[in-house]
């Protein structure tokens, strides 16, 4: 940078802090330093200090993004960074203990570690976790050519006892109710919770393995539910409380579930919507209905039960031995056939949430880690995994995430790790309730779900003192993430700075040619990874057809020589969809979908879901839904219509239409955005 340009950015910094109304004298020292930083190229350097040492949350964003803009404006470095690690995070977090404690090596020379030494790294971060076993096991890992895994072969355990691990006394779950009263769990109370659930299941007449279905909203009743499924050795499925009776009939016939759980109503913002009723229509053999609050507002069928006479008394019960690879979830994720995959998740997938939760979102002993979520989808789990089996705190607050009581229930609590989706910090941003509310607690965001917008993010960081977004993209069928953040890397907004340690990604072309733009395939073995699926083909779904070992090995530093001998001419990358551009050697920037699925609101849906419900409709001859996105924020659905001949209706008239067919046959949360009238679609697949 000239010595002109140098006095021109920094007569423009002084008059925009001017604007501002900071007394100049009072930072003059500063700027004076900020400016000798960008002479010598040190934009980011210089940016630290004014994001950390002059601005402040209570100044209009407007400033913080000019002031933004004006030190990386000469600077070509795009993206360019928010947050640096300074030498705090560089030496406490959690990746900065491992890495001195393997002795003093480099992020680059750890995460080569990781996935060059794939058995050493999980059975040190098995040990680290503390994962607790009822047998040892007898190895890691034992691995096949046709890309089945079994992990902690010849050992028994039940992954309940590592999530109850933490001091009796520390409070587990911290939770602020309907009527904003602010309570607290213990690990103590909450094992007595669980053990309770566990022995009424078995007087229910429940069997190690039996199937129960969860569709609640995040409450501290349906955490304990979840654990003491777990802990009877049964399997949790997860359902969303905001599915339509067809979909949830789905699951349950997939599932073969023998009880589900659920509340008589739930509450959104000042409407009482009914879940009971909705949960009969699926026809489920037994039910155990919880009162959202106060007295029941349904009368039951004779066959169910209410959550106060299905608790058992007896507090004490010992968790069922199982096989390190049994089930303990399935989960559902979208498919491009129409119906959801059934995806079943095991005693050590939730090493690799707390894996994931320890190492990229630095979760310690005693953090409070929010994330507004719920059984239904896979954050659930993860947010119990991650912050129990790292002795953590989940905090629940149950009102709705996108209003002033959440915002202050942040704040009130001290959350520590706070996750969003992208859509979520949109309406925070417009709404302007993160206004005059002090996050200076919180120590670092995460965000998934959806494509994350650029500026939004940068508002958030700013609104918190500039704490890092840790971007996180995965994936039930992976357990948790396949490319993220950590706090000793920098960040830049809506961006990702590394593939998960412990797993290894390669970006391929439309010509299966490594590039730094393209499909994503992971490398396994990894924890976690799905190895079957309840109602679909496991290798046909993610193995079929994708590269062989020897057209792509080629530049992939994910394979040791062994593997490689053992991987050599069999299909071994695994398909996963989403398309990445690694923009640098610094950052990578996702895209979005490469198949027909999309994310709406952060739940995963396929055109086929939505197209198939709609194509039923009197007057529609077929339709096509796409997911937009806008500046990189959440997908929003948009239908190309064909009418039948003959048929005349308006616009608005067909989005009134399908708006409730989506919302009773699907998912009320799916909102069309826009809609259009076609003669006709194109025959291509794409």
């Amino acid at each position: 940078m000239t010595i002109n340009e140098a006095n021109r950015m920094t007569k423009e910094i002084k008059n925009t802090l001017s604007e501002i109304g900071l007394e100049l004298q009072n930072v003059e020292e500063k700027i004076s330093l900020i400016m000798s930083l960008v002479a010598k190229n040190k934009f980011m350097e210089a940016w630290q200090i004014l994001s950390k040492q002059i601005l402040n949350p209570s100044i209009p964003f407007a400033y913080h993004k000019r002031l933004f803009d004006m030190v990386y404006k000469e600077s070509g470095i795009v993206p360019a960074p928010c947050w640096i690690p300074g030498e705090n995070e560089q030496l406490t977090s959690n990746i900065g203990l491992l890495q001195k404690e393997l002795g003093a090596v480099s992020y680059e020379e750890l995460y080569s570690w990781s996935i060059k030494n794939r058995e050493a790294f999980w059975e040190k971060l098995t040990n680290i976790l503390g994962i607790q076993f009822k047998t040892m096991p007898k190895g890691v890992l034992k691995y096949d050519n046709d890309g089945s895994a079994e992990w902690m072969p010849g050992g028994t355990m039940n992954i309940y006892d590592s999530c109850i691990n933490g001091p009796h006394n520390q409070a587990a779950i911290i939770y602020q109710n309907e009527s904003g009263e602010i309570s607290k769990q213990t690990y103590e109370e909450l094992d007595i919770e669980c053990s309770r659930v566990a022995r009424g299941l078995i007087e229910l007449g429940l069997c190690k393995g039996d199937s129960v279905a969860v569709d609640m909203v995040m409450t501290i009743e349906s955490v304990a539910i979840y654990l003491g499924i777990l802990k009877a050795g049964c399997v949790a499925v997860s359902i969303a409380d905001s599915l339509a009776p067809k979909e949830i009939q789905k699951r349950l016939m997939i599932s073969k579930a023998k009880v589900v759980f659920t509340h008589d109503v739930i509450i959104r913002g000042t409407k009482t919507l009914p879940l009971y009723e909705k949960v009969l229509e699926a026809k489920p053999e037994r039910v155990v209905v919880l009162p959202i609050q106060g007295n029941l507002q349904v009368t039951i069928r004779k066959q169910d039960i209410l959550w106060d006479d299905f608790l058992f008394d007896h507090q004490e019960f010992t968790s069922v031995v199982c096989n390190p690879m049994d089930s303990i979830n399935i989960l559902f994720s979208s498919g491009t056939t129409g119906e959801p995959k059934a995806i079943p998740w095991n005693h050590t997938t939730p090493i690799k949430c707390a894996s994931d939760g320890f190492l990229h979102h630095d979760i310690k002993q005693g953090d409070v880690v929010c994330w507004p979520t719920n059984l239904g989808w896979m954050m659930g789990p993860w947010l119990i995994f991650a912050t129990l089996i790292n002795k953590g705190t989940i905090a629940l607050c149950y009102a709705p995430p996108t209003g002033i009581e959440f915002v202050e229930f942040v704040r009130d609590v001290k959350v520590s790790m706070l996750g969003v989706v992208p859509s979520i910090v949109k309406l925070w941003r417009l709404r302007g309730l993160l206004n005059d509310i002090d996050w200076s607690a919180i120590k670092n965001f995460s965000s998934t779900g959806e494509s994350s917008n650029e500026e939004d993010m940068l508002w958030m960081m700013s609104k918190a003192g500039y704490k890092p977004v840790i971007e996180y993209c995965g994936g039930t069928e992976i357990g948790g993430g396949y490319i993220t953040g950590t706090m000793v890397q920098s960040a830049a907004p809506a961006c990702f700075t590394t593939p998960a340690l412990g797993l290894d990604i390669l970006m391929l072309d439309e010509n299966d040619i490594k590039s730094n733009k393209g499909e994503v395939f992971i490398i396994p073995p990894s924890i976690g990874l799905s190895v079957s699926l309840l109602n679909k083909d496991h290798y046909e779904e993610y193995f079929q057809d994708t590269p062989k070992c020897e057209g792509a090995i080629q530049g992939c530093s994910g394979l040791s020589m062994e593997e490689q001998n053992v991987f050599s001419g069999n299909v071994f990358l695994r398909r996963h969809g989403d398309e990445i551009e690694q923009i640098n050697a610094d950052f990578y920037r996702a895209h979005g979908r490469v198949d027909d699925t999309m994310n709406l609101g952060g739940i995963k849906v396929s055109s086929v879901e939505i197209e198939s419900i709609l194509n039923q409709l009197d007057g529609i001859k077929e339709t096509a839904a796409i997911g937009i996105s806008s500046q990189g924020g959440p997908s929003e659905l948009v239908l190309y219509i064909v009418l039948e001949e003959g048929h005349a209706a308006t616009i608005e008239e067909l989005v009134k239409l399908m708006q409730l067919a989506i919302k009773n046959k699907l998912n009320p949360l799916f909102k069309i955005k826009e809609a259009h009238l076609a003669n006709s679609l194109p025959r291509t697949a794409s």
